[in-house]
């Protein structure tokens, strides 16, 4: 046999099917590149017929042959295919297990039936040694075939006699003609010819044994009907059902198990079916070439990394090379099945690169999104527009977007970018609204700033000066600010091309910013009212009207002036008591003033005239004709101020009092008149004593000038200021050393007399620091506000010195001395 002869076992003697056998078949014959261009030729006929003999001879096949020498036998188990050698197209021969063998018994015809079955729904060809009871069961089921194609039945005549052929071949037909009519058929064809069935044809064969040249020259003619048996005119029959030769081994097998669960073999439905499966599994074949392509692979990477250009192209040839390959594969399947797989595969291929698609749109997207962002920015920088800017840039972006969604483009899809285009345009207009929204709020707070600096300083201002006029200034202040802000802010707006009721709307938040400014302050100095309250009462209590300090000489009103401070205090607690920005006039001070001044008096008065108290107007928490959003403090809270600042205000009255009396009493040391009438009148006889005796008199002037000595030295009235007691305990103290310092001066000053002349001349060389007595002022306690100046006019001719011995007292008739004394003790 020839050297390209290849062989396997179909069927084994139990009917299973070879799966692995019939690929290795398929992979080593390369059956499946043939598609369409194949025959099956099968053999049946009885056990020990010759059929092997005749498929070795007829198409150079290996089948196992019979032994003539160990006699009839099985020699083919099941059924056997191989490639039969030098026969074009490629054809299969299939060479059955002989029937009517004793080695099956009775399960013989099961098989038969199954095999016979086999052969007519897979072979273009059947062969037939003569057997007329194999006929029957060919006929037989043949009924099991639902719409079965039209099989060659090729009879072969073994052992021709001398009979010519042609008076055989009619006698075959008749027989062959009265089985199929004797054949159950069933209702639908009843009447159905043979020929609708079957192409018969009839050949016959010279004895192998006898005449062996013989026979293989009718065998080579024979042989010669098999070449191109599958063109038009040749011998294969109908090739309606034929499936492409990749499905081959698919087909056969689906039908040998469709015939071993005695089930009717619809081979139309077989082959779509088998289309459908092979179709598939190209399909799926191909799918999985496209996943690991590595052109794809390559171009899926880049897309995750970013955009790129040519996206649509490639992908489009990737495809277009897939679909190719699975036309090429599947073009002999039947054509519906076909093109709806092919379709399914395209979907599938799309569903692939769908995702890697829409990864691309998103860089696309976004690389739109920031280029606006940075054409926006720099267009802003330049100063151009802000509503211009954006339409100018928008508009870049989405020719951009669009350049780009058609660079990636794919040819076999009809994608739609709409919706991203869209979500493109809601980005620029989400990112154009926030940028907006920020220059706005930017520009706002840029104005807001401005305000608060342009009225928070001047309006407090306004508030600690206090005056009856201060609400009219700060309107005039506030609308001065506030217009001169709006019309900065609507220039500045007119770039963004905002509606008119936005810009109305913006202007009015700058207007009601500015008037909160207003308020916000007030009622942040609301908080600081009582402290203003007692600076300004202060103020205008100890200064007087040139703003100097005022010296408490008994000669001043205390109660006009309390009245004047305490009237200043009330009327800076009426500016703070409520916002009065709406020029709507109001009774507020005068509340105040009749409640808290007048009310005070009017209320004594009525008490002291036994009348019933009246209803106070301050026991409410609003004022009338004031809203409450504008109230600040609220009447209660002014009745309760005012009661706290005049409880701590009224120590500095009370002081102020306290130097009127000290001042006066220092400034008069005589005793009362009476007691001058008195002292003359019970001192006659002393006064007439010191007039006849001048030693007497000269005596008192010398303890007078000590008592005055001392009397400086003790400063007894500075010392008596802090009370009788503390003055006695001073004094005391103070009097004995003082007593000693000026005894020892006088001592001094004697022994110095004679030296005096030189003292005179001799130039001053230190000089004892002397403070004049009129220096030493004594204040009230710190807590006191006010400070009470006295001035000592009895005392200003005299002095005190202080020296490492202690304090000194001089007169100023003894100055000159004691200052050439210190000259000379200094040379």
């Amino acid at each position: 046999m020839d050297d390209d002869c290849c062989s396997t076992q179909l069927l084994d003697g139990d009917g299973t099917f070879n799966v692995e056998g019939l690929d290795r078949f398929v992979s080593t014959t390369k059956l499946s590149d043939c598609g369409l261009s194949y025959a099956v030729v099968a053999i049946m006929g009885p056990q020990s017929s010759g059929k092997s003999t005749l498929m070795n001879h007829l198409f150079h096949t290996n089948f196992r042959e019979m032994d003539a020498f160990r006699g009839r036998g099985q020699t083919t188990k099941g059924i056997w295919m191989a490639k039969c050698v030098g026969i074009e197209p490629f054809t299969l021969g299939m060479d059955l297990e002989g029937t009517d063998g004793r080695e099956r018994g009775e399960d013989d015809t099961t098989f038969e039936k199954q095999s016979a079955l086999f052969a007519l729904a897979v072979a273009d060809i059947v062969i037939i040694n003569i057997n007329k009871p194999l006929l029957k069961t060919v006929f037989q089921v043949m009924m099991r075939l639902f719409s079965p194609r039209k099989t060659t039945l090729l009879f072969v005549i073994r052992d021709k006699t001398k009979t010519p052929l042609e008076y055989l071949e009619p006698i075959l037909r008749e027989d062959v003609q009265k089985i199929w009519d004797s054949v159950p058929k069933p209702q639908a064809h009843q009447d159905t010819p043979l020929s609708e069935f079957f192409n018969v044809e009839v050949t016959a064969l010279s004895s192998f044994e006898e005449k062996e040249q013989q026979f293989k020259e009718q065998v080579a003619q024979l042989r010669e009907r098999f070449f191109h048996s599958i063109s038009p005119g040749g011998l294969a029959g109908d090739r309606r059902g034929v499936v492409p030769a990749s499905a081959f081994a698919f087909s056969a097998l689906q039908i040998w198990k469709i015939i071993k669960e005695n089930k009717d073999l619809d081979l139309p439905a077989h082959k779509v079916m088998v289309a459908t499966v092979r179709c598939e599994e190209i399909g799926n074949e191909k799918l999985r070439d496209l996943k690991s392509d590595e052109g794809w692979l390559e171009l899926e990477e880049a897309v995750e990394a970013g955009p790129v250009s040519g996206f649509g192209k490639t992908v489009s040839s990737i495809l277009e090379r897939c679909l190719s390959e699975y036309d090429m594969e599947a073009t002999y399947f039947e054509e519906g099945v076909r093109n709806a797989k092919r379709e399914q595969l395209e979907t599938k291929a799309l569903d692939l690169v769908h995702p890697v698609y829409v990864t691309l749109l998103g860089h696309l997207r976004s690389k739109a999104l920031e280029d606006f962002k940075s054409r926006l920015e720099q267009s802003l920088s330049r100063g151009d527009g802000f509503a211009a800017s954006v339409r100018a840039c928008t508009e870049s972006s989405l020719v951009e977007f669009d350049k780009g969604f058609k660079d990636a483009s794919i040819k076999q899809a009809n994608w739609d970018a709409s919706k991203v285009r869209e979500k493109l345009h809601r980005d620029i207009d989400t990112h154009a609204s926030s940028v907006c929204c920020a220059k706005l709020s930017e520009m706002t707070a840029k104005y807001e700033n401005k305000l608060t600096e342009a009225l928070s300083h001047p309006v407090e201002s306004l508030f600690e000066s206090g005056e009856k006029d201060t609400w009219v200034s700060i309107r005039k202040l506030l609308k001065r600010e506030t217009d001169a802000a709006v019309a900065e802010y609507s220039t500045a707006v007119v770039g963004f091309e905002l509606d008119e009721a936005t810009v109305d709307a913006q202007v009015q938040n700058l207007r009601d910013f500015a008037r909160n400014v207003v308020e916000k302050k007030a009622r942040e100095d609301a908080g600081k009212v009582l402290i203003r309250m007692k600076d300004r009462f202060s103020t205008v209590f100890n200064h007087d009207n040139d703003s100097m300090p005022r010296v408490w000489t008994g000669k001043e009103d205390i109660r006009a002036i309390t009245k004047d401070a305490r009237s200043a205090s009330l009327k800076l607690l009426s500016v703070m008591a409520a916002v009065r920005l709406d020029e709507k006039p109001d009774k507020i001070e005068n509340v105040l003033v009749s409640s808290l001044m007048d009310g005070a008096i009017t209320t004594q008065s009525s008490q002291n005239r036994g009348v019933g108290p009246t209803t106070d107007p301050l026991a409410s928490s609003s004022w009338e004709e004031v809203p409450p959003k504008n109230t600040v403090i609220t009447p209660v809270q002014c009745k309760s101020l005012w009661r706290q600042f005049k409880s701590e205000t009224e120590y500095t009255v009370t002081q102020a009092i306290s130097a009127q009396e000290a001042h006066k009493r220092n400034n008069n040391w005589l005793p009362p008149p009476w007691a001058i009438a008195a002292m003359l009148i019970l001192g006659f006889n002393e006064f007439m004593l010191l007039l006849k005796n001048p030693l007497y008199l000269m005596v008192l002037f010398v303890g007078y000038l000590l008592s005055k000595a001392l009397w400086v030295q003790l400063d007894v009235a500075g010392e008596f200021r802090h009370g009788p007691v503390a003055g006695l305990l001073s004094i005391s103290s103070r009097f004995l050393p003082t007593i000693m310092n000026l005894l020892k001066r006088l001592a001094e000053e004697a022994q110095g007399q004679g030296q005096q002349q030189q003292q005179h001349q001799t130039p001053t060389a230190q000089k004892p620091y002397t403070v004049d007595s009129h220096s030493f002022k004594h204040e009230s306690s710190s807590s006191n506000p006010t400070s009470t100046v006295i001035s000592d006019s009895s005392v200003s001719s005299s002095n005190v010195s202080y020296s490492d011995s202690g304090m000194e007292y001089s007169s100023p008739s003894q100055m000159h001395r004691r200052s050439s004394k210190g000259e000379v003790e200094q040379s």
